[in-house]
């Protein structure tokens, strides 16, 4: 399974907040913020903080995504 955080981007858009404001808003490390931007797995710390600061749920922010030829 993929993750996806496109969730977050479109939320991001939503509520007029660029991804440099977010980050500096959650702490979260630039080489974090490129993980994300990758759609790769970060700390659930930093999800957390990504969560509390936008006043949101997980799922709100992210989701796994099936990969094509690849079993449940």
């Amino acid at each position: 399974m993929a993750i996806s955080y496109n969730k977050l981007w479109k939320l991001l858009v939503d509520k007029k907040l660029s991804k440099d404001d977010m980050r500096k808003a959650a702490d979260i490390a630039p080489n974090t913020m490129t993980r994300l931007c990758r759609d790769e797995e970060v700390t659930l710390a930093v999800l957390h903080n990504i969560c509390k600061i936008l006043k949101v749920d997980i799922g709100d922010i992210m989701e796994f995504m099936q990969v094509a030829g690849e079993e449940r």
